[in-house]
């Protein structure tokens, strides 16, 4: 049986994608801006290795979405102490911090690699649509 041969990338070029997330519902858009920040659309993608570009959305206010998921969703975090479970829902959570949702849901949707925070932190989310940074490419 033969091994099959492994090919590393010498260097990796990353590129800026703009993506508007105010077009799809939000489980679309994360897995859109996660799939990038992965880099499983380049050719040589190895998914031991970071390879991924810089995201930035846009329009990270005006998130949509479908059912009735702005009520019912909630989001659980725990103090550490006996009874000290918290619960919010989407809706309060989008008056308070808007991107901060949509950052949740794509840092739970990249896998737990010791690069998953350095992934993440070359997401950018803007409110409205204006920005300083260069972009190479829409999505």
């Amino acid at each position: 049986m033969q091994s099959q041969k492994l090919t590393l990338p010498k260097e990796n070029n990353r590129i800026w994608w703009e993506i508007d997330a105010s077009q799809k519902p939000m489980g679309r858009v994360a897995t859109e801006i996660a799939n990038l920040l992965r880099g499983k659309h380049k050719r040589g993608f190895t998914p031991h290795m970071d390879m991924g570009d810089f995201v930035v959305a846009v329009n990270a206010d005006k998130l949509q979405f479908t059912g009735r998921k702005l009520v019912q969703k909630q989001y659980y975090r725990h103090s550490g102490y006996l009874g000290g479970l918290k619960s919010t829902t989407l809706k309060t959570e989008l008056q308070k911090h808007p991107e901060k949702v949509l950052q949740k849901a794509v840092y739970n949707m990249l896998d737990d690699l010791k690069f998953r925070k350095k992934m993440v932190s070359r997401l950018k989310l803007i409110k409205g649509k204006d920005h300083n940074y260069k972009i190479d490419k829409k999505a």
